[in-house]
């Protein structure tokens, strides 16, 4: 029986888990927190962090695992290229997995291969912070600052008051979720965000489907929901395409998945970031599948233990996701699931956040509580069954706080 190890046993990892046992493989599943809920469905545990590489390495080793693999988080991926690269594994190299994880590097990569990325600058202390976003205000544009090294909208600001007090405590919000201390000042790109799911094997780039993104927008930049297919102009599609390609090679992906978000300004689409990943908030585990029929998480098992893959779409519906608004405070209760669930064209709904935990300000993807995804035969038939899926369901809370303003 082939082994394969995937890094992380939170909720996003457990449709790789519970596909890697479909497929008949002993699944070793790493994380640092003992009472990760994904655990239970893996053969084995390991309870360290994904990011100490040599503690990783040296469990790979002992259990003599086939392949190494992650969904959906890009803290892991300079790990998984070590082990690959350790234990002649399949899978992306050092330089790759950097490239795809910290955004300096990134934006270096895509601009030698003259790739289209925002202005932008690499930064690590206050003088130089304020020096870039001088400069990208004589541009005229409006500037966002986020970490170099983190993802789930973690540490991202917009800034759009440029009072000194400001500018300060948005630098140290942003700093304080920078691993590295590097920040990138960027020029904010306006316009529709899409996401793009490929996979690139033997040197070739599929594009399998692109998601039309909503976001709670200024100041935190969460996302909310995702549609799938895209709905914007062909035209614009056939762009957004061929700069994913180009992305793909630019950053040496070869063998993998990758996961491009990328925001269609008035001088054309521009690449926000690109992670040679799954795509998380149930993008490529459940939205794909069901537009697609393609199931990217078995193809990504299947490339990790150097097996050949093949890339067909078996259906061609929509589907959507979207997260629902709650309000401040501790979770009471929460009624009306079953009646959600009973929505047409509804597959899946989640509450993230029980009884008893709190319901926060919307500041980062794990902020969000509830969330609905649909599969339907129409665009608005997909939208309105998740809406109407997500007004059925109450979340009550005591001690309740106002939103921030």
């Amino acid at each position: 029986m082939k082994k394969i190890m995937i890094l992380g046993a939170s909720i996003l990892q457990i449709p790789a888990i519970k596909k890697a046992k479909e497929m008949g493989l002993y699944v070793i599943s790493v994380d640092m927190n003992p009472n990760a809920e994904g655990f239970k469905y893996a053969d084995k545990k390991i309870v360290i962090s994904t990011t100490e590489t040599k503690l990783v390495l040296r469990e790979a080793k002992i259990n003599k695992i086939d392949g190494i693999m992650t969904i959906a988080s890009d803290k892991p991926m300079t790990t998984v290229a070590k082990v690959c690269e350790e234990l002649d594994l399949d899978g992306i190299d050092l330089k790759t997995a950097i490239k795809a994880t910290n955004k300096s590097s990134m934006r270096k990569a895509l601009s030698k291969h003259n790739v289209p990325i925002p202005m932008f600058f690499s930064v690590d202390n206050y003088e130089d912070y304020l020096e870039a976003i001088k400069k990208i205000k004589v541009k005229g544009y409006k500037c966002i600052i986020k970490p170099a090294d983190n993802s789930g909208s973690r540490g991202i600001k917009l800034i759009e008051d440029f009072d000194r007090n400001n500018l300060k405590m948005s630098f140290n919000y942003c700093r304080d979720n920078s691993n590295s201390g590097l920040i990138m000042v960027e020029e904010y790109m306006e316009g529709p965000e899409v996401s793009v799911e490929s996979i690139s094997y033997k040197g070739k780039c599929t594009i399998i489907q692109i998601t039309d993104k909503i976001t709670t927008g200024t100041p935190y930049f969460v996302e909310m929901g995702h549609t799938q297919p895209s709905s914007l102009d062909k035209n614009i599609i056939d762009k957004i395409c061929e700069i994913t390609t180009e992305a793909t090679k630019a950053i040496g992906i070869n063998n993998g998945p990758s996961h491009t978000e990328i925001k269609v300004t008035k001088d054309g689409p521009k690449i926000v970031e690109i992670g040679a990943r799954l795509g998380g908030d149930n993008i490529t585990t459940h939205l794909v599948p069901y537009s697609t029929g393609v199931d990217m998480v078995e193809l990504c098992i299947k490339l990790a233990l150097a097996e050949p893959i093949e890339i067909k779409k078996k259906v061609n519906l929509y589907s959507a996701i979207r997260y629902k608004r709650c309000d401040l405070g501790t979770i009471s209760n929460i009624t009306g699931l079953q009646e959600a669930k009973e929505v047409p064209f509804i597959k899946d709904i989640e509450i993230t956040h029980k009884i008893g935990e709190e319901s926060r300000e919307i500041r980062s993807s794990n902020d969000r509580v509830c969330f609905a995804i649909s599969q339907a035969p129409s665009l608005d038939e997909a939208i309105i069954s998740c809406e109407t899926a997500l007004n059925k369901i109450n979340i009550a809370v005591e001690n309740k706080k106002n939103h921030d303003i």
